[in-house]
């Protein structure tokens, strides 16, 4: 990871193009009180304080943001971010980091107090955090929270959870995402922490779908590619025997990235499916 310093600077940069100068102002001001006379009164304030001085707007981010933010932390993104985010982020940075368990300690009152749009700037802000193994407990119960602003911080376009989560919070993040109808695609690290439990819940959620009468959101299949056995191959033969596009192409993708004998003969018998995805059509086009 990046020294938490050069995440400030990139925040502070995108800032400087999307906010107004007083706000601007008001963030080097706090920025350089938290970090000469620290105390945690005067960091709460100041948390609080973001949105009435800074807003609530859209960041301003470039293509060459973008790249600049995957080169300084893997999957990071500021795209969706608000100015309110950034600022709060950068106030998080702006701490002192003299070790993990006061850092904790400082962070705890925000987890637990902190209302919905605090709540959505620190989970946004934890990759870029320091100590983040002080963390972890934390992000697993907020997996649970009612709160879908909150839930999407965690799960949506943060490397976060692929960094740090076990294999089993891992995989109610990835259920609870689709339960809720959120693109698990945007889900970082979807592939590279797909498992085989994971396949197996996401058959068996398919199924209860199916005989409660439900549709299945096609990208649910997206990390089962693996992990294609015999249920899972009954399953990509009713997604083929579909009347929904979606579905079908869904299962030639499974079918096209899976490495089973079987489901490449399955794609092999449906040339219209060999076709399209000839054609370049990949997740991204199923929704």
């Amino acid at each position: 990871m990046q020294p938490t310093s050069a995440y400030a600077d990139f925040l502070l940069q995108l800032l400087i193009c999307s906010a107004n100068e007083p706000a601007i102002q008001w963030i080097y001001r706090k920025k350089q009180e938290l970090s000469e006379k620290f105390t945690a009164q005067s960091f709460y304030l100041a948390f609080a304080a973001v949105p009435r001085i800074v807003g609530r707007d859209e960041l301003v981010v470039s293509p060459a943001d973008r790249v600049q933010a995957e080169q300084l932390r893997k999957g990071f993104t500021p795209l969706r971010w608000t100015t309110d985010q950034a600022a709060r982020a950068l106030l998080l940075l702006a701490v002192p980091q003299t070790d993990a368990a006061s850092y904790a300690r400082l962070l705890s009152r925000l987890f637990e107090t902190g209302d919905v749009a605090e709540l959505t700037a620190l989970y946004k802000a934890l990759p870029l955090l320091p100590f983040p193994e002080a963390h972890i407990n934390r992000v697993t119960e907020g997996i649970r929270t009612n709160m879908t602003p909150v839930f999407e911080a965690i799960a949506l376009e943060n490397p976060y959870p692929a960094d740090y989560l076990d294999e089993n919070a891992w995989n109610q993040m990835v259920l609870k995402a689709i339960f809720i109808g959120k693109p698990i695609q945007k889900i970082i690290g979807l592939r590279a922490r797909a498992n085989a439990n994971l396949a197996r819940m996401l058959s068996d959620f398919a199924h209860e779908r199916w005989a409660a009468g439900r549709p299945v959101v096609p990208d649910l299949w997206l990390p089962i590619a693996g992990f294609v056995n015999e249920t899972i191959l009954t399953d990509l033969q009713k997604l083929i025997d579909s009347e929904e596009p979606a579905q079908r192409l869904a299962a030639a993708l499974v079918c096209r990235d899976s490495n089973h004998p079987a489901a490449k003969i399955l794609l092999q018998q449906h040339p219209d499916l060999v076709n399209q995805l000839a054609e370049g059509l990949d997740w991204e086009d199923l929704r």
